[in-house]
């Protein structure tokens, strides 16, 4: 009965900034777990081919570099997907940008950059990828799609990242938002609101880990497991049920951290 729980078996899947970081993770997990099929993109094509090449070696994963910061990218991203598959199983929203500036000289630029990539870019490539994903979708075997939102969404950070803070909180609402809209296709949208985890969008978790580690509950940053697997459950039958939802992956940052 629960033998195939977590089990990915046979599907395609498809991870936004896949070629570094989170998306990485996500994306090794998923062929770990039997996706038959991952297809990642990033903005940087030499990046992203060799990290296909890489995760390669673990299964069968496609690189298609896109800049996916304008619609025009995500029209591209989708033709050359529906051109490859019938349909889709799992499309991860996790391509972002993050802009830092003091109050008073927050330019227009990184207003525009981050709220564009980190909510109309997502809401916009499923609403494209929306025939796929209802192709792959049945009662028995819903379509995942997953947004990766941030903890910065959740609670609010020193650092002056504007445009961040509000695109991560809007993109956990619009989680709930097309979630409501999905389902009734067996589309379950849900969102990965991750933490601390060494990455290049979060430089000072590698950089510094140990200091992260100590202002973090569980005493450590995340590593590829933890998001890994909470993508896995999301994806497979054992997060069938879970709808809407963002779940925090962060350590206890979010929801047990005390003040100081």
């Amino acid at each position: 009965m629960f033998e195939d729980l977590f089990s990915l078996d046979g599907r395609v899947a498809l991870v936004t900034g896949g070629s570094r970081g989170i998306g990485k993770m996500i994306a090794a997990g998923y062929l770990a777990h039997g996706v038959s099929k991952v297809y990642i993109t990033s903005r940087k094509a030499e990046q992203c081919d060799a990290a296909a090449e890489e995760l390669s070696e673990h299964g069968t994963c496609i690189s298609i570099p896109m800049d996916l910061s304008t619609l025009d990218g995500c029209r591209a991203l989708t033709e050359e997907i529906s051109s490859r598959e019938e349909k889709l199983d799992i499309l991860v929203n996790n391509a972002g940008a993050a802009w830092g500036a003091e109050f008073e000289d927050f330019p227009e630029s990184g207003w525009d950059k981050v709220m564009n990539l980190n909510v109309k870019s997502p809401f916009f490539l499923t609403q494209m990828l929306h025939t796929k994903l209802a192709a792959a979708a049945s009662d028995a075997r819903p379509a995942k799609v997953i947004n990766i939102s941030s903890v910065d969404g959740i609670k609010v950070n020193p650092d002056e990242t504007y445009s961040y803070h509000a695109s991560k909180s809007a993109l956990i609402h619009l989680t709930r938002r097309m979630a409501a809209r999905l389902v009734r296709e067996r589309i379950v949208v849900t969102c990965i609101a991750p933490g601390p985890f060494a990455s290049d969008m979060n430089r000072v978790a590698r950089d510094t880990p140990d200091l992260i580690a100590k202002r973090t509950p569980l005493g450590r940053i995340g590593i590829d497991e933890d998001m890994a697997g909470a993508a896995i459950y999301l994806a497979s039958k054992a997060g069938d049920f879970v709808v809407g939802e963002t779940i925090a992956v962060d350590g206890g940052n979010a929801y047990a951290r005390l003040s100081g």
